[in-house]
């Protein structure tokens, strides 16, 4: 595990280019249900439905919110790239996710809501407990991730041209020829 050396700096725990976040809210008395509601609606929502990966936050490699305890404690996890003031300033710039969020959040202890952003940004802080552990099994970024994705389909569509047997033959091509066999 890497940690930053800007570790008091920012919270969370930092591998590489990549922080863990994570959040930790008490549920008001009687709200669960609503809460269940507000999450499912977040999770309707293009960008986090399962198989979408379109979230407004560009730098988020995942993030989920458990309901635990019995329903009394809410978690938030979720991982991203870059420092923890430019994940903030999207989060709080990200219009609709910030509003999915303060219907979620107003189901937590001591959440005044909108609009005062200083004081959700003061309730996050107030719930953050970095990582005990934390580790990844995969490197780069998420911007990384998502060019190699595009640049292995690209391949995948240069392999598929009728001519890619002869233009492949250059001894050049062939570390990329054997990578695309494993």
């Amino acid at each position: 595990m890497t940690t930053s050396n800007s570790e008091a700096a920012q919270p969370g725990v930092m591998v590489g280019p990549t922080s863990e976040f994570s959040l930790f809210f008490r549920v008001k008395a009687g709200q669960a249900a609503s809460l269940r509601a507000a999450l499912k609606e977040l999770q309707d929502t293009p960008g986090y439905r399962p198989g979408d990966y379109g979230m407004a936050i560009g730098t988020i490699h995942e993030a989920r919110f458990v309901l635990f305890d019995e329903d009394r404690q809410l978690a938030f996890i979720t991982s991203f790239d870059g420092p923890w003031d430019a994940y903030m300033e999207d989060f709080f710039t990200s219009g609709p996710t910030l509003q999915l969020f303060d219907t979620i959040f107003r189901h937590s202890e001591g959440y005044d809501g909108l609009p005062d952003l200083a004081a959700v940004r003061s309730f996050v802080l107030g719930a953050q407990q970095s990582a005990a552990a934390y580790a990844r099994n995969y490197g780069g970024t998420v911007k990384e991730i998502r060019k190699a994705q595009r640049v292995n389909a690209a391949f995948e569509r240069v392999l598929d041209h009728p001519d890619a047997a002869e233009a492949l033959r250059h001894p050049a091509l062939q570390p990329l020829l054997d990578e695309a066999a494993g």
